[in-house]
């Protein structure tokens, strides 16, 4: 399985975060629009992802509800037809809830940044660490504090939550 060290926090000036990510950068931004629906499942989290050309992936992952930045381990499988992945999951396991996110993605050396507004929660950046095979989480964890200085991320806005338990804790 894959892994990577992911870093979340709920920003209020992601065009200030947009720039430092594009000074960063050796390229400019992708622009997703994504969908994700998430399964209720005994262990870890269980999602398909949608984009808005009708393709998606099922993925699978755990990682600690952590505001540090914490590894995850996780699985993806590509799907040409991501209703149909979403019909034949909802035959078999209940819907939790549903994440719309406007998502920019910025690569910096081994680093995905996003730049995610989500529908209903707002605007936040979250970093993915890439792990290679046999490296250590913390060789990750320095990179992931290290640019979050160089993008002014906030620690107060450091988040342990997934977007779908956020989601689920603001309609309780």
């Amino acid at each position: 399985m894959a892994r990577n060290i992911e870093i979340k926090a709920q920003v209020s000036d992601l065009d200030a975060v947009r720039a430092s990510a594009r000074s960063l950068a050796l390229n400019p931004a992708e622009i997703l629009q994504q969908t994700d629906t998430f399964f209720a499942v005994s262990r870890g989290r269980l999602k398909v992802r949608e984009f808005s050309d009708g393709t998606g992936e099922l993925i699978s992952y755990e990682r600690p509800d952590d505001r540090d930045p914490k590894e995850s381990v996780y699985q993806r499988y590509a799907s040409r037809n991501a209703r149909a992945l979403l019909e034949t999951l909802g035959k078999a396991l209940p819907v939790r809830g549903i994440v719309v996110k406007r998502r920019e993605v910025f690569l910096v050396g081994r680093t995905r940044i996003h730049l995610d507004q989500v529908q209903g929660l707002g605007a936040f950046v979250e970093l993915e660490v890439v792990l290679s095979d046999g490296e250590s989480a913390e060789d990750g964890k320095d990179v992931a504090r290290d640019l979050c200085r160089k993008l002014d991320v906030p620690e107060t806005g450091l988040l342990a939550q997934a977007y779908i338990d956020l989601l689920e804790a603001s309609i309780v």
